[in-house]
């Protein structure tokens, strides 16, 4: 396999060279979720577009918990292969796939029983509760799949190559939009045939990935008997991984205390912040990627004892996304129909969708800049930060912001819109407070 140095080389193209196919994997990820919406609004009413929003977005929640736990994968081969430590990188694998065996094992199960809870936690409009619980079992039972692409995404990862979970999730796009199209418009599925659709889609993918594992050169061996339960290599990846996992469950579910308080309001209501979610989700791409990416860079240079190319990266991330979340959040003040008509041939969904996004679109810009911080912290094996600065918002802003505007605005979704862009604007102050201290802690060390 192709390994990308991290180390060494123009910092720039580094960081573009990688963040560029994980950004177009996340693209596909997130357009064959968009996909499900489009077809299913195709030949569908509100009902099930309804029922495919909520499920989806409870199916996102845990996706971004799995996808944050496995950064601890990513981080800590990461500085391995920085340290050239090529045993520990292979201690640090074999430990990953008995641990989240176990994990996805425990995971299935226990939401597979808590259908009803979930539905019911949703506060799922009437009309939509059949087709919600039906979505949700069969994705449920499909999150093995979910869990095994994302572990052997972030292996190759923390090696340095990121085109080949690219072409991963391209598969897993390819099936599920053919899918989509002959279970829910030739068969009539409807929000099952969407559920059906992705999750056949990630169990290829997976197949996939398994075969282009077999006979690669990772630039590390793991032997058989590294498949074990290692307690520290487990602990390592745990003390990276569960603070990230848990900052992205918890802003998930401040989220979807957003749609819970939305689908009190009703279906209208309902469907449009769940449209919306979905152009967000996708607008979140950039730095999305250039989180993983930083954070890959960062780990392997803080590896190799190189923290100002880790800086480097941070200040070329920021630059990038901060000029991508301007751009979305102006887009969306004059043209959120080009996007929110997508979903949607309900004029009063059409509205209200408009009304959320033009406020909540601000939000890629300041979330732009506590991304990036966040990956430069995942990376400097300082991921409580993260955790700390989304708690904080989601406890202080986005939250009771979305209860309050609820409450006092009931007859527009323009000043919930608002929750998420100030909790991300306080987020992004905490980074820049914390980034600070330890820059001036460290010339001070230096100076002495």
């Amino acid at each position: 396999m192709e390994q990308n140095n991290l180390t060494e080389g123009n910092i720039w193209k580094n960081l573009i060279r990688f963040a560029l196919p994980y950004l177009l994997a996340c693209f596909m990820q997130t357009f064959y979720g968009m996909a499900d919406l489009f077809v299913v609004g195709l030949y569908n009413g509100s009902e099930t577009t309804t029922a495919v929003a909520i499920g989806s977005q409870v199916m996102h929640m845990l996706t971004v918990i799995i996808v944050g736990l496995a950064m601890g994968i990513t981080v800590r081969i990461g500085r391995y292969v920085g340290a050239k430590d090529e045993r520990a990188a292979g201690r640090t694998v074999g430990a990953s796939i008995v641990f989240f065996a176990a994990f996805a094992a425990v995971l299935t199960v226990g939401l597979l029983l808590s259908v009803d809870l979930i539905t019911n936690v949703m506060l799922t409009p009437r009309e939509a509760v059949g087709e919600t619980r039906l979505y949700l079992l069969i994705c449920f039972a499909g999150v093995p799949f979910i869990t095994a692409y994302n572990v052997i995404s972030s292996i190759f990862r923390g090696a340095g190559d990121s085109r080949r979970p690219m072409y991963f999730v391209a598969v897993a796009c390819g099936v599920n939009i053919a899918l989509d199209f002959a279970f829910i418009g030739g068969m009539g599925l409807g929000a099952a045939g969407a559920a059906l659709g992705t999750i056949l889609g990630q169990a290829v993918s997976v197949l996939f990935s398994f075969l282009v594992m077999r006979g690669r050169d990772f630039g590390f061996r793991m032997t058989r008997q590294d498949i074990r339960a290692d307690r520290e290599a487990i602990s390592q990846i745990c003390k990276v991984g569960a603070p990230i996992a848990c900052q992205d469950g918890l802003i998930q579910v401040a989220f979807i205390v957003i749609t819970v308080i939305a689908n009190s309001r009703g279906l209208i209501a309902s469907a449009a912040v769940g449209i919306v979610e979905k152009i967000i989700s996708f607008m979140f791409l950039v730095p999305s990627a250039f989180l993983s990416a930083i954070s890959a860079i960062t780990a392997q240079n803080m590896g190799a004892d190189k923290p100002e190319r880790a800086r480097a990266s941070l200040g070329y991330g920021l630059l990038i996304t901060i000029c991508w979340g301007a751009f979305c959040a102006v887009y969306n003040q004059f043209l959120p129909q080009t996007l929110v008509g997508l979903f949607t041939r309900d004029n009063l969904v059409l509205a209200a969708g408009c009304d959320y996004l033009r406020a909540y679109a601000f939000d890629t810009l300041f979330a732009a800049v506590h991304f990036c911080f966040s990956g430069y912290f995942c990376g400097d094996q300082k991921a409580g930060i993260s955790f700390l600065h989304n708690i904080i918002a989601i406890v202080m802003i986005r939250i009771p912001g979305a209860y309050l505007a609820g409450v006092y605005f009931p007859d527009s979704l323009y000043p919930m819109g608002w929750a998420a862009p100030l909790g991300s604007l306080l987020s992004a102050l905490i980074c820049v407070g914390f980034y600070t201290y330890y820059r001036r802690a460290h010339r001070e060390k230096r100076s002495l």
